[in-house]
């Protein structure tokens, strides 16, 4: 039967993997442990585990291979690298590479046992965001339009995210809705009956940003002539969204470290001591691995708030739901400017959908309202269309890949039944179609689970299944786990 465990631990040093092994088992996390690059990559092809702890320097090859392995081909693993002090370099092109943590020899323990925790969690929500499409579909939620798989995914993690109070980390391009996703958490979530507040880190004067998260009592600052509560206090109970949080100062940085481990701070000029208890949710539309790379934004903040990652996606790979979020604004501020319009003729249409929309939702908000307001009628012409749409020629602007369905290669379907000798079991049929629609596609198990409209870990799992069957000379119907 092949071996299903939570972590891999790829590692040629005997010593250090028995060290790793047992905190492991000390924490209740199944794991596999291998010494050889080889047999690491026949493993996570085989049965992937949630968490791939790799060294680099491997009697066989580069652990490096491993992690591009796993990125290349979008397996569904969370890879960690391990690494010598002196080979910190190393580790941040790993990183770049497709590693979503790494850990220095000797380890650390807790550090250790944090990371593997926080990537067994990572791996758990993005199974939920994955086999989301095989449950259900919702194009409205929580303020947001559209039933794109992208989207789906996104409310998915919402849901899973909500009830939880591990900080939220949202990222994004300017006006893909990082705010409406915060407002979303909280709503969703046990703490919608209390506070929401929200601080954009890059809107407020540096000399003014720690007043306003911890608030000042009088006489702390030239201005401050009565005592003022902060966002910390303000959201006790609640939710704190810190927008552009990669806007902070870095020494500010440091005391909000010391307010998230703690749930405790004082105020601007005062001696005593608040405790609150805030649910986190940070947003910025930067690369914060980046930013704490260039030395911008301290990594273990960094590692402190980037507990569940939220992506969201930009308006151009949301398919179909652009021109959804268009009619439903177009319907919105025809209402509130007093219009009669109701629907967009067939040409505009087909340019809300091709024009890519560097802007997002937000530009795609400002163009139906310039619309709408310069404008009336039944129907948006392409005569109403500001710049720099009124140039735009869907016809030979280049092809961005929306989310289709309609382009997926057929992959064979089953073959005509004329007796009861063509009937063959149906896993047989299903693992046939999959495995051809995996051939088609090179191999690419990701693109080939989208075309077929299941998710990734559905075709590993159901791998697992056929082998078993096979080991058993089954013409027997799969069980009802692998059932999608």
């Amino acid at each position: 039967m092949p071996e299903t465990v939570e972590a891999l631990i790829v590692e040629d040093s005997p010593s250090i993997s028995r060290m790793l092994e047992s905190w492991l088992a000390e924490e209740g996390i199944s794991c596999h442990v291998t010494d050889s690059l080889a047999k690491a990559m026949e493993f996570v092809n085989r049965t992937p585990p949630s968490v791939a702890l790799v060294d680099l320097g491997l009697p066989d090859g580069d652990g490096m291979d491993l992690i591009r392995e796993i990125s290349e081909k979008e397996i569904p693993v969370y890879p960690i690298v391990i690494t010598g002090q002196g080979s910190l370099n190393v580790a941040v092109e790993a990183m770049k590479a497709g590693a979503r943590d790494f850990i220095v020899k000797p380890p650390n323990k807790t550090r250790f046992v944090v990371s593997v925790r926080n990537g067994l969690e990572t791996q758990r929500l993005l199974e939920d965001v994955t086999t989301l499409r095989e449950t259900f579909a919702q194009d409205r939620f929580h303020g947001f339009i559209g039933s794109s798989t992208a989207m789906q995914a996104v409310y998915k993690t919402i849901e899973a995210g909500a009830t939880s109070k591990a900080t939220v980390f949202i990222t994004g391009e300017s006006g893909t809705g990082k705010e409406l996703t915060a407002e979303a958490l909280h709503r969703q979530g046990s703490r919608k009956n209390a506070p929401f507040v929200a601080l954009n880190c890059g809107a407020i004067p540096r000399d003014l940003m720690e007043s306003e998260i911890f608030g000042h009592v009088k006489g702390a600052f030239t201005g401050a002539t009565t005592d003022r509560e902060g966002a910390a206090a303000r959201s006790d109970k609640g939710t704190l969204f810190l927008d552009e949080i990669c806007e902070m100062d870095f020494e500010l940085q440091v005391k909000l470290l010391r307010f998230i481990q703690t749930g405790t701070f004082q105020k601007v000029g005062g001696s005593n001591t608040v405790s609150v208890d805030v649910r986190f949710v940070c947003a910025t539309n930067r690369d914060p691995w980046e930013e704490v790379q260039a030395g911008r934004f301290r990594e273990d903040l960094y590692y402190r708030l980037h507990v569940i990652p939220l992506q969201l996606p930009p308006l151009r790979a949301r398919g179909g739901d652009g021109l959804e979020i268009a009619k439903n604004f177009l319907q919105t501020m025809s209402k509130e400017e007093g219009k009669n319009f109701e629907r967009f003729s067939d040409d505009v249409a087909q340019i809300i959908l091709g024009f890519e929309w560097p802007g997002n939702v937000r530009q795609l908000q400002n163009v139906i309202r310039n619309m709408v307001v310069l404008n009336d009628g039944d129907t948006v012409t392409r005569e109403m269309l500001p710049p720099p749409l009124d140039r735009f020629d869907p016809r030979t602007a280049p092809r961005f890949q929306h989310e289709t369905h309609s382009s997926a290669p057929a992959v064979g379907g089953p073959a005509p039944i004329a007796s009861p000798a063509d009937i063959r079991p149906l896993w047989i049929m299903e693992r046939d179609t999959i495995e051809n629609a995996i051939t088609i596609c090179d191999g690419n198990i990701q693109k080939a689970a989208r075309l077929l409209d299941i998710s990734p870990s559905t075709i590993y799992r159901k791998r697992v299944t056929w082998e078993e069957l096979e080991a058993q000379g089954a013409g027997q119907p799969a069980p009802a786990s692998a059932a999608y």
